[in-house]
């Protein structure tokens, strides 16, 4: 974690550093951001390839890294209800439903886009 006294490139990097932390975290405990890295390593370059021009490119490509976003963030949610107490709570259950909810919408989402780019 990023001290609070770091400033310019000492804090550039100990950002970085934390970053790299929570990608292998993700990688190592999470088997949805596996799956969702998966279908970004497939996605993107197609979407790439596919588009017409650079707003298309942006749209295929870059619904794809949401998902990858929202699925961190679902996931650091998930960490820190667990994190709190393994006791069910009417509360905690709706963070990580909602959370899933999240998810769920931005791969809605990626079909939707992909679907009206590509064949309407």
């Amino acid at each position: 974690m990023a001290k609070p006294g770091e400033t310019g490139i000492k804090r550039i990097i100990s950002a970085f550093q934390n970053s790299i932390k929570g990608f292998k975290g993700g990688w190592k405990n999470e088997a949805a951001f596996r799956q969702e890295v998966i279908g970004c390593i497939v996605l993107v370059p197609l979407g790439f390839y596919l588009g017409e021009g650079g707003v298309e490119k942006a749209l295929l490509v870059g619904v794809c890294f949401l998902v990858l976003i929202i699925e961190i963030l679902n996931s650091g949610i998930e960490a820190v209800v667990d994190r709190v107490g393994e006791e069910h709570h009417e509360l905690s259950g709706l963070a990580k439903d909602l959370g899933s909810a999240a998810v769920f919408i931005s791969l809605v989402l990626v079909g939707i886009t992909w679907g009206l780019i590509l064949f309407v």
